[in-house]
């Protein structure tokens, strides 16, 4: 696959490989380096070293190869479906579930537990390592999932994403007190020029995002909220109240470097889901109660 993309002014005198891993989320800088080194980078129409230093205006393309992909397999893992027809199904997914198979997590992912609970009827349409995968949420993010079972449900769902007309709200415990009992944060996001694994709020390279809340209830410590999104960019909800200088507790990369071990990752969870049938048209709309972790922390530090 090719990607092209002009070099901008603030991008004066920077590294070649750095610049095609920050330009390209699916590249590290050392596999950008190879790339490079290989002679699948061209700057201005030539081969380009990963040591070569951009100037404003230089046009880059980057041929970066197919992946191969691996087949995903069933596994015989219990799955909680709130709801499921033939086109589609919804599943209240735990927290330390990572949604579909990659590098370093092949196996016991949602994708494998849903191969076997369908035997196999899922949308082809992201392939066969995300087969019926429309959205997804965090490995430590529990809550409520739609899955795509056949591809004109899949379509149908991805339109209703891209114009941001699903409804999901999410309930999540924060540090501190909230100036206000409600807010919306409306700041783009996109990828860390510093850290590639991490989001953060950014005029570089970056998509709207909008977030709505509203405080259930706080303490001095804590603050257990009511979330809704009107984008859904990656990693939003951690990015945006970490913005706010309010991290979701427990989180482990965008809160304190102590890190609350107890909730083994953010306690953040999809509450709420709610859409057009892309099929009947019948609007479809889901409430899971809050998992047991996130009820213990609420009481434990009495945020009730």
């Amino acid at each position: 696959m090719e990607h092209r993309f002009k070099a901008e002014a603030a991008d004066e005198g920077a590294r070649l490989d750095k610049l095609v891993s920050e330009r390209i989320e699916e590249l590290s800088r050392t596999a950008a380096a190879d790339l490079c080194e290989s002679g699948g980078v061209f700057v201005n129409g030539s081969p380009a070293g990963k040591k070569t230093k951009l100037r404003e205006g230089d046009e880059v393309a980057v041929n970066v190869p197919e992946p191969v992909e691996l087949k995903a397999e069933a596994e015989d893992i219990p799955l909680d479906i709130v709801y499921e027809d033939g086109d589609l199904l919804v599943v209240n997914k735990p927290k330390g579930m990572v949604v579909h198979p990659a590098p370093g997590n092949y196996t016991g992912t949602l994708v494998n537990a849903l191969l076997f609970h369908c035997r196999g009827g899922l949308s082809g349409i992201n392939g066969v390592l995300r087969p019926g995968i429309v959205h997804r949420i965090d490995k430590d993010t529990s809550g409520l999932l739609i899955v795509a079972k056949s591809d004109r449900a899949h379509t149908g769902l991805a339109q209703q994403i891209k114009e941001h007309s699903f409804d999901r709200e999410y309930e999540a415990v924060v540090y501190g007190r909230m100036k206000d009992s409600e807010g919306t944060v409306s700041a783009p996001i996109g990828r860390s020029r510093i850290d590639r694994k991490k989001m953060c709020v950014t005029d570089h390279c970056s998509k709207p995002a909008v977030t709505h809340y509203r405080v259930i209830d706080s303490n001095s410590g804590f603050s257990h909220l009511a979330l809704k999104l009107e984008t859904g960019r990656t990693h939003q909800i951690r990015v945006h109240m970490a913005y706010l200088g309010h991290p979701v507790a427990g989180d482990p990369v965008y809160g304190p470097s102590r890190v609350i071990s107890e909730l083994r990752g953010q306690c953040l969870h999809a509450k709420k889901i709610g859409f057009i049938h892309p099929v009947t048209g019948e609007h479809l709309s889901f409430d899971s109660e809050l998992p047991e972790y996130f009820r213990r922390f609420l009481s434990k530090n009495e945020i009730l």
